[in-house]
């Protein structure tokens, strides 16, 4: 499973590494940033978890 976020419409609240630490982090532009090219298999769970709880939709998995 690969992650992505369309960091043009990422408003930098933090949720998603604050849920998946593992996979996402902010960037020094106050943005989210994928950290990882594959979501580790023990992290799935928690990066859809982040996807869902993104307030502005912008994270993607693809399998």
């Amino acid at each position: 499973m690969k992650a992505s976020i369309d960091r043009s419409g990422c408003i930098g609240c933090g949720v998603c590494p604050s849920v998946c630490p593992e996979v996402f982090q902010m960037a020094d532009d106050g943005l989210a940033q994928v950290i990882v090219d594959e979501v580790p298999s023990g992290a799935e769970g928690t990066a859809e978890e982040a996807r869902d709880s993104c307030p502005v939709s912008v994270i993607n998995l693809n399998s």
